[in-house]
């Protein structure tokens, strides 16, 4: 074992009383065996993905406090091939670490009029997305735990070849508060965290704001999958 797997090693977020209200209570439904081959693809909901949808950057009154980074990224089946028409949800947390969520249990963190946190959109023909958004700050776990989480996004994925909806999330490159992230470190292997990182590929201008351009390719099936979040 590494000095970082040592790091990791941890008690289970899940047997502190703050994650109880988190843990289902009831039974989960279940779909009949042949629905996924006689449906005709996903359902998005009531609501039209628009191409605004993955701008959170310009859906309140002014522009949202912190880090701009564009998140791009592909997403690929186990053979290495695009996975187009993919739905992708984020949501995040904003520069001061605090959700938009009245379950949110960090009520005194900063909040912010013009930031929202979520955003969606469908890959390209290539697979390709693209998301503009603020990098989101670390915070503080359950009062009490002395546990961290660092800075990441959550990631949905839902698709015309998806049986189920697939929920992960990425980090950052180089985050001191990476190694000590209890919910990341529930990935038992140094590869497949390594999975879940998204890397700085450019550092530009967004007119007149720093943006630094972050890669995190997501690979749905097969060995080397992208692992999905255990939180």
């Amino acid at each position: 074992m590494t000095d970082t797997d040592s790091r990791l090693e941890m008690v289970s977020p899940l047997m502190h009383p703050a994650f109880g209200p988190r843990i289902p209570a009831k039974e989960f439904y279940e779909l009949p065996p042949e629905w996924f081959h006689v449906g005709s693809g996903p359902v998005y909901g009531r609501v039209d993905v628009d191409p605004g949808d993955n701008n959170l950057l310009d859906k309140g009154d002014g522009p949202p406090l912190g880090v701009r980074i564009k998140l791009v990224g592909r997403v690929i089946d186990s053979d290495g091939e695009p996975v187009p028409g993919t739905l992708i949800e984020i949501w995040q947390a904003n520069a001061g670490g605090l959700y938009l969520d009245e379950y949110c249990d960090r009520p005194w963190l900063p909040t912010d009029p013009n930031f929202f946190g979520t955003g969606r959109t469908l890959t390209d023909e290539n697979g390709e997305y693209v998301f503009y958004t603020i990098r989101p700050s670390g915070y503080a776990g359950p009062p009490g735990s002395g546990m961290w989480r660092a800075p990441h996004v959550h990631f949905s994925f839902f698709g015309p070849n998806l049986a189920n909806r697939l929920i992960t999330a990425c980090y950052f490159e180089n985050d001191p508060l990476n190694e000590t992230d209890f919910v990341y470190a529930q990935q038992k292997y140094a590869d497949d965290r390594d999975k879940m990182i998204a890397r700085v590929e450019e550092v530009g201008l967004d007119g007149t704001y720093l943006q630094v351009v972050y890669r995190w390719d997501v690979v749905l099936r097969g060995p080397g999958a992208t692992p999905m979040d255990v939180e």
